[in-house]
């Protein structure tokens, strides 16, 4: 049976939660009542749907870094190193690889040598075989709220057992996490996966209990189209808003041009709150989240500096309530405590720098704010006819017929079809728009922009442009020294 966007009701949540819980022997641990009635005795500054909605009311930006390592006691050092040295505002538990493949007995035998050799053998921590208790020591141990970052098709078992330690918000999402991190998982599954974890949250938001939700933003991470990102984004908000989310955050990953960047930004704001009306869901809480440089990054420190740098001021002038951040190391490895916190100190400095100022937008901002806008309501209305309406229908069916693509995708149920390339100012355009329904303003908007560079630079091909872009950010400068 071809998947619905319709909500779960409870007698089916509760029979494919058995399930669930039977994956990991930490799962006979969740008890939804016993996890509800903790979640009332968390302070409120603990709550990551509260921090968020009063940064948005102080029209603040939040820093909200990534981290993970495999023990908790490692991982509530890393965690107030964030909060303390580092004045995050708000804190991150990033899952290891393992259990985001759902491997893990491979999990289980990380954490172990981990522990007994004293280092990370795991890129995060295992939050499902640590369990309720265990995770609840980390919510214990610091004073600011802690987001579950999964990277993960798969994320029902991991929220059940965060969710119940306290954690009070989860990133991830159905389509950009099924087509950017998994090569044969059917895209319906990955979106039923997340149904589900919506419906959980549903289900603590019926409770009494604020959960915060947020989108990931940056699929591949590639030179994604801001319209192209944003018709995505906007999607997954209205599936998750189906099961009865009520807090949620849209991303969108920085691709370094502060005009472009900005104006998507504000275009994700418009584009976001037009649908949310249109289908009813007026009172439905949400916020625009910038994600710092998600492609490859220099090893010099100082250029990588500059990259996070410039994220933030693109954050901070576009409106953003949530900055997700990046560290100097992201070429070297899983960055230090202290690089994190180090980081963090930077981004802090420029968002103190610029005392919330916005960009003033000029002619050419707003030609851009209105291209993206369009593109992402042209592929929004092409999907959502496509799907008779049904925002998961609209998703499989729109990838299907390649009017929702993505560059660079491992997805074999993406076709792979969308090329880009930067223009000469540094904006992403389309080298080839595969099957993407946009209309003739758009295509000649961005095949006039690439003409442009291409006659400065008439010996590089269009395929060579996009190829060099990829790699653009990480290359070092001449002269260099890396440390």
């Amino acid at each position: 049976m071809e998947i619905q966007d319709r909500m779960w009701d409870e007698s089916e949540f509760f029979r494919v939660r058995k399930e669930v819980l039977s994956l990991w022997p930490t799962g006979q641990d969740v008890d939804l009542k016993e996890a509800v009635e903790f979640h009332h005795t968390l302070p409120a500054e603990k709550n990551f749907a509260l921090a968020v909605r009063k940064g948005r009311q102080d029209g603040r930006t939040l820093l909200q870094p990534r981290g993970g390592v495999p023990l908790v006691e490692w991982q509530i050092e890393l965690l107030r190193c964030l909060q303390d040295e580092g004045g995050a505002d708000l804190l991150p538990i990033t899952t290891d690889t393992y259990t985001r493949n759902l491997r893990l007995s491979e999990a289980q035998d990380g954490l172990e040598q981990s522990r007994r050799q004293g280092r990370a053998l795991l890129n995060g921590l295992p939050i499902v075989n640590h369990g309720v208790r265990e995770v609840r020591r980390i919510v214990d141990g610091v004073t600011r709220p802690i987001m579950i970052l999964s990277g993960t098709a798969f994320p029902r078992i991991t929220a059940e057992v965060g969710l119940a330690a306290g954690c009070t918000g989860f990133l991830g999402a159905g389509i950009s996490y099924t087509i950017s991190y998994t090569r044969n998982l059917p895209l319906e599954e990955g979106i039923r996966n997340y149904q589900y974890l919506d419906r959980l949250v549903s289900y603590y938001n019926e409770h009494g209990v604020h959960i915060h939700r947020e989108q990931p933003g940056f699929l591949t991470g590639t030179l994604i189209p801001p319209g192209l990102g944003i018709a995505i984004a906007v999607l997954e908000m209205l599936l998750a808003a189906r099961q009865g989310v009520r807090h949620y955050t849209v991303g969108l990953c920085q691709n370094l041009d502060i005009i472009q960047d900005v104006a998507a930004l504000r275009a994700m704001d418009e584009v976001s709150r037009e649908y949310l009306d249109r289908f009813g869901y007026k009172e439905f809480f949400y916020t625009v989240a910038s994600h710092h440089w998600m492609q490859a990054f220099p090893e010099d420190e100082a250029q990588a500096y500059a990259i996070i740098a410039m994220g933030s001021a693109i954050a901070v002038l576009g409106g953003a309530t949530q900055m997700i951040t990046k560290t100097t190391h992201e070429a070297c490895g899983i960055p230090t405590k202290e690089a994190n916190a180090r980081a963090l100190r930077a981004c802090s400095q420029v968002v103190r720098m610029l005392h919330n100022n916005r960009l003033p937008m000029d002619e050419g901002a707003l030609l851009e704010k209105a291209m993206i806008i369009r593109e992402a309501g042209i592929l929004l209305d092409r999907a959502l006819e496509l799907g008779d309406g049904d925002f998961a229908r609209a998703a499989t069916r729109g990838f299907q017929a390649g009017i929702l693509d993505i560059p660079w995708a491992p997805s074999t149920y993406a076709q792979g079809k969308v090329i880009t390339a930067r223009d000469r100012g540094g904006a992403i355009r389309y080298v080839s728009m595969g099957n993407l329904p946009l209309d003739t303003e758009i295509r000649e908007f961005h095949r006039e922009k690439l003409g442009e560079r291409m006659r400065k630079e008439p010996d590089l091909r269009d395929y060579e442009m996009a190829m060099y872009d990829i790699t653009e950010m990480s290359r070092p400068v001449v002269g260099a020294s890396v440390t």
